[in-house]
């Protein structure tokens, strides 16, 4: 994998917790004020972010998941 694919790429652990996450959820989680019901949608949104954004995200993401 190049540096630039590992730039673009999920970590294994954000991979597992949004799985997590999203598995069998009917209430949206939301982030960046859009809401996610996929794993799928949020990781699409994730991946289009610069890397400091997404660690943002993905933060707000997971905080959001717990409520």
């Amino acid at each position: 994998m190049t540096e630039e694919a590992e730039d673009q790429a999920l970590s294994r652990p954000q991979r597992r917790l949004l799985r997590r996450v999203f598995n069998g959820r009917t209430v949206p989680v939301s982030a960046a004020g859009l809401l996610f019901l996929t794993y799928k949608e949020a990781a699409r949104y994730l991946l289009s972010l610069t890397p400091d954004a997404r660690e943002a995200a993905y933060r707000e993401i997971k905080e959001n998941a717990e409520r």
